[in-house]
């Protein structure tokens, strides 16, 4: 059975470019995507993913707050931060371990390999 990922951006086109690139993988599918944190986490406890892709920058809640709140109620799901600030993230991450890791939405090829990493098939 596949793996299920939940994905929160604000940006649609973000959104659609993370479903085209789960489409294409057999072991991974979005369960389901969310347009800001508050809703992730909604959305997280309707259907207990196995990974989570969190956009920092949100609207209603960041992604860091919501990466809190979702550390709380479900602490083994990883939390993957896909951000356009990658750089000030890692400074993030070394304070914050809410977030299992910081993928830059510069090089978003890479971002499969964490998913991998994170929640192996």
């Amino acid at each position: 059975m596949a793996k299920q990922v939940l994905v929160a951006d604000d940006n649609p086109m973000i959104r659609k470019m993370l479903c085209q690139l789960f489409e294409v993988e057999e072991d991974y599918d979005i369960c389901a995507e969310a347009e800001n944190g508050q809703e992730a986490i909604d959305l997280a406890l309707k259907h207990r993913p196995d990974l989570i892709i969190l956009d920092l920058a949100m609207p209603v809640l960041t992604g860091l707050e919501a990466a809190r709140q979702l550390k709380r109620i479900m602490p083994d799901v990883p939390i993957i931060l896909f951000t356009q600030h990658a750089n000030a993230g890692i400074t993030v991450l070394q304070t914050d371990a809410n977030v299992d890791r910081i993928v830059s939405k510069g090089d978003p090829r890479s971002l499969m390999e964490h998913v991998r990493s994170l929640a192996p098939a």
